[in-house]
């Protein structure tokens, strides 16, 4: 990729790699730690992800496109800053709101009123903010009646919905949704959907890894197709879907 278009991508990625041991009882030993990252597996490991670059210029809507275990959900958390590369670095120029996890950032044992404002305020939301936007994610997430309740007693549908209306309103230029949207009933769906437009049309940048083809089409227009932990295709999201199909329907 050219300096220029590097300098002005809101997410850079280089030679990225993450491995991972099968057993997750063994540990690498103390030799492991000084040799070359660039060196064989050893038995037991593999390679979740290995030598994925791209660039991603601000306000584009990516859709990441692959089997089950073939690195999606690992680059959507490189991303998000919440995995470490064994090789490669990313880079992202602002924050981001993921929306990678059901209950990822959210405390079980505190209230739904307690995760709002304590997720807000961990990206960065000040006190103010939170309050002129509090009345706007319990109505959007439609749990009025459960702001005093643990999250974790919540269905799995309405901890959607608190954790979809909480990062919606946050100010992160780069919004991460992993799956998300394949939980709860069509109604909400289609609220989250029109919301996703509206941050689009501000200039967000959208990183979207769902098994819904309908989904990626709509919001998407470039596609990173993924197999076997590597980057096979990074173009119109239509012949990333093509060539996934091609690949693994016939």
């Amino acid at each position: 990729m050219s300096a220029q278009h590097e300098t002005s991508a809101i997410i850079t990625a280089n030679d990225l790699g993450v491995r991972f041991r099968r057993n997750r009882g063994s540990r690498r030993s103390f030799k492991d730690l000084f040799s070359s990252k660039r060196r064989k597996s050893q038995s037991g490991e593999f390679w979740a992800l290995r030598d994925v670059s791209f660039s991603v210029q601000p306000g584009e809507a990516i859709g990441v496109v692959g089997r089950n275990g073939q690195g999606k959900s690992t680059l959507l958390k490189l991303v998000a800053g919440v995995l470490l590369p064994d090789e490669g670095k990313v880079k992202v120029h602002g924050g981001v709101a993921p929306l990678i996890e059901l209950t990822g950032g959210f405390a079980g044992d505190l209230t739904v009123r307690d995760n709002i404002h304590l997720t807000a305020g961990l990206h960065g939301l000040t006190r103010k903010e939170i309050a002129d936007r509090f009345d706007a994610i319990v109505d959007f997430a439609e749990s009025a009646d459960v702001l005093d309740t643990p999250f974790k007693h919540l269905s799995s549908g309405m901890k959607v919905r608190v954790a979809f209306a909480v990062v919606s309103q946050l100010d992160e230029p780069v919004l991460l949704v992993d799956e998300v949207l394949a939980v709860g009933d069509k109604a909400f769906r289609n609220k989250c959907y029109r919301r996703i437009d509206e941050l689009l049309a501000e200039g967000r940048t959208l990183f979207l890894v769902s098994h819904n083809e309908r989904d990626l089409r709509r919001f998407c227009t470039r596609g990173l197709y993924l197999d076997g932990g590597q980057l096979k295709f990074d173009g119109p999201v239509e012949e990333a879907l093509d060539r996934y199909n091609t690949d693994h329907n016939s």
